[in-house]
């Protein structure tokens, strides 16, 4: 990892991404890499076999990516101000595997994901991005789990959420 460049960091604005913000900082400092602020919205294509008008979906999607990219530029704001080189991306589909292509179309030299440790049922049943991203990407991975004692007594995190503005 000598030329690093590219640092991607895919948040969920609502989740715990926020928990693992000085890791990433500190990671993209070694290098002055540009950290590359990810968030995917789903799409409503899941919801075609339910009877919703053709033209609700239409106007539905384009707000729910702009809300997308509004509590992006706000997570940005809150926990990464200072810092002088992001690049914010909303993307559309299925987490996973939009966050796979990015790493190949940006060329990106280091992931660093959160993960919720889920385990058992709620595993099987939810599936683990971190995971698939992991073992599929063809950048390194640094999985992040902020929910552990020893990176809660690195960072000195709480398990509270500092901001509760950015689920309105």
């Amino acid at each position: 990892m000598e030329n690093m460049k590219k640092v991607l960091f895919p948040v969920d604005p609502a989740g715990l991404s926020f928990k693992i913000v000085p890791e990433v900082i500190a990671t993209a400092e070694q290098w002055n890499a540009e950290i590359h602020l990810v968030y995917v919205a789903g799409t409503l294509n899941n919801y075609t076999v339910f009877y919703v008008p053709h033209p609700s979906l239409k106007t539905f999607e384009p707000e729910l990516l702009a809300l997308a990219s509004r509590q992006l530029q706000e997570f940005q704001q809150e926990y990464l101000p200072d810092y002088p080189h992001v690049k914010r991306v909303v993307l559309r589909g299925t987490p996973a595997e939009e966050i796979l292509k990015y790493i190949e179309k940006e060329q990106i030299d280091l992931v660093i994901i959160g993960t919720h440790a889920r385990k058992g049922l709620d595993r099987v049943l939810f599936g683990s991005v971190a995971d698939e991203v992991a073992r599929n990407s063809t950048a390194p991975v640094m999985v992040v789990n902020p929910m552990s004692v020893a990176f809660r007594q690195k960072w000195g995190h709480s398990v509270e959420r500092p901001s509760p503005g950015l689920n309105a």
